[in-house]
């Protein structure tokens, strides 16, 4: 199509859409749509057949027979291909066992994987610590809050991660952990631990603004996000909800309602997004837990460019319910967390199946933090090379070099079709957002952020041909990437092409390529969340970055976070993966 034929289908299809006029907008959405075009091509030459239909939209396991029953599941070394891991128990287990065991593990002083590396505040510890000196009597829930509480106000106006603050809730919730320790009972693995949730989580009380103008005129929530209840189960203290690219759609959260968060390292750069509020929280030393979104690295890429640990767990581990949605055939929720012990023990407190929940396919919970000091001999671990190799700029490239020699890979693997798979990503993305928001679009356009307003507009004007194609093509992506982990257990890649850059940078250069700044944060996370694959982000300092974080991706097959998590837990207790204090 030539640029007046594009600019033609968008007057014509806004028309028939029922959008108000606009010729300046029409030209900036004709623009998106042109970027498009080629991508959509690109997946025109993919062969599809009549199995590649839409049956599995919601699952990313490769097989599902394990679906109608128990599953058993081989070691790591015998080949993986899908099924939940054999790492704990075979059976589900109730919750409250699983809370008890991990309880157990917190309270135990001698636990190695307790232990981390950091903080950005001296008095505020990891998460772990935290939990157990509050069951051990140490310090008490109260104490712990009202410093974590300080810090914020000492901070946020600076970083500005936090949109709602929940205090009076937190002092309560505090207090009923002394209350229970108290009264002798054994405390949960997260008692007294402060959190916060991206403002997308169903908070009661809260208007559940996703980042939006729109949303917070809403009626407040009537309940907590399920992920919120299963914190609570765990006894951490929920202190407020943080900032966001509006309705998740974008890598940098420059929200013009709410105005930019800030990288705690450097006050001037972008936090990444679109869960930058709750990755700069945690990097700030405001709060040592958080938990955001991952449809195409929200969690990765801030947690990279922030210098935190980030968990995208295996699409449909972990309950969406409660959750504000931005693409239903790739969101996921998962936690940050100043150490890995702390991010284990939040996603191990998270775990529920859900069957009021159609995209959760977990069917017994399996706990991660008793895995964590298993090391990762015997492990088969590779180095991403061709697509992730190029799109990295040289620290990055040094970092993934840093974690491979840590962890022992030598070999350089492909992964196959990444290119596509960012496509497929890329256009299932915009059309499904598109699609959620049109009636706003239509009656309240004026009321987006700018940043997202074209790309929503652009996305509702897609033929269905481009989404339905790119749908049909996941299936073979799918079973591609999942036969590439029949030879391998953890691949490394980084996390995002380059540290944080300037808040309103337009453009950025990766190895001598100039890429639009905001879509290109995610090139090298989306090939990933759209496999399905659980990912581990791990915070590194490479040198020549002016003292800026890059992360590290650490990727296992679906179902294997325990693997991820032990890689991580290597890299922490040998020094090359922490946190570094904020210089705030």
């Amino acid at each position: 199509m030539t640029e007046n034929e594009t600019l033609a289908y968008v007057g014509a299809t806004a028309a028939a859409l029922g959008f108000a006029a606009d010729a300046v907008r029409d030209q900036r959405v004709a623009m998106h749509l042109a970027r498009t075009l080629p991508m959509a091509r690109a997946l025109d030459g993919v062969p599809l057949a009549a199995h590649d239909e839409l049956v599995e939209i919601f699952c990313p396991a490769p097989f599902l027979e394990f679906l109608g029953s128990e599953p058993k599941f081989a070691e790591p070394s015998a080949g993986f291909l899908g099924s939940e891991p054999k790492f704990a128990e075979p059976t589900a287990r109730p919750p409250g066992a699983v809370l008890r065991t991990a309880a157990k593990l917190v309270s135990d002083p001698n636990n190695p994987c307790t232990a981390a590396k950091l903080v950005s505040d001296p008095k505020n510890s990891d998460a772990a610590t935290l939990a157990r000196q509050i069951a051990a009597g140490e310090r008490s829930a109260r104490e712990v809050l009202t410093q974590h509480l300080e810090r914020i106000a000492a901070t946020d106006a600076r970083v500005n991660a936090f949109t709602d603050h929940s205090f009076e809730r937190a002092r309560a919730e505090a207090d009923a952990v002394d209350a229970r320790r108290a009264r002798g009972e054994v405390l949960p693995p997260l008692a007294g631990v402060p959190y916060a949730v991206k403002n997308l989580f169903d908070v009661q009380g809260l208007a559940t603004r996703a980042g939006s103008k729109i949303n917070r005129t809403a009626a407040p929530a009537a309940a907590d996000a399920v992920l919120v209840q299963q914190m609570q189960a765990a006894g951490a203290v929920l202190v407020g909800a943080l900032n966001m690219d509006e309705y998740a759609y974008g890598f940098t959260t420059e929200n013009t309602h709410d105005g930019a968060t800030h990288n705690p390292h450097d006050l001037s750069r972008i936090a990444g997004g679109s869960s930058g509020g709750s990755a700069a929280a945690v990097a700030a030393g405001q709060i040592p837990l958080s938990l955001g979104s991952d449809t195409n690295g929200s969690i990765r890429v801030p947690a990279s460019l922030c210098g935190v640990w980030g968990l995208k767990p295996t699409f449909g581990r972990l309950s969406r319910r409660g959750s504000y949605p931005f693409v239903y055939s790739i969101d996921h929720l998962g936690p940050f967390a100043n150490s890995v012990a702390g991010l284990a023990l939040a996603y191990d407190s998270l775990q529920y199946p859900d069957a009021l929940d159609p995209g959760c396919h977990a069917l017994s919970i399996q706990p991660a933090s008793p895995c964590l000091s298993r090391g990762v001999q015997g492990l088969r671990i590779g180095v991403l090379g061709g697509y992730f190799h190029d799109n990295a700029g040289p620290a990055a490239r040094a970092v993934v070099q840093q974690a491979a020699q840590t962890l022992g890979a030598r070999a350089q693997v492909l992964w196959p079709d990444a290119s596509l798979g960012r496509t497929a990503a890329f256009i299932i993305t915009a059309s499904e957002g598109g699609n959620l928001h049109l009636e706003d679009l239509r009656t309240r356009v004026q009321d987006f952020d700018p940043l997202s307003v074209d790309r929503f507009i652009a996305g509702a004007m897609q033929p269905a041909a481009w989404y339905l194609r790119a749908q049909r093509y996941r299936r073979i992506y799918r079973d591609k990437v999942n036969a590439l982990f029949k030879e391998w257990d953890l691949l490394i890649t980084a996390a995002t092409p380059v540290s944080a850059p300037p808040i309103g940078n337009e453009w950025l250069e990766v190895n001598g390529v100039k890429h639009p700044s905001r879509p290109a944060m995610g090139l090298l996370t989306q090939p990933i969340s759209f496999a399905g694959c659980p990912v581990v982000a791990a915070p590194m300092w490479p040198e020549g970055t002016g003292g800026m974080p890059i992360g590290v991706q650490l990727i296992t097959a679906p179902w294997r976070e325990d693997l991820a998590l032990r890689a991580a837990m290597v890299l922490q207790q040998a020094g090359v993966a922490h946190l570094k204090a904020a210089a705030l």
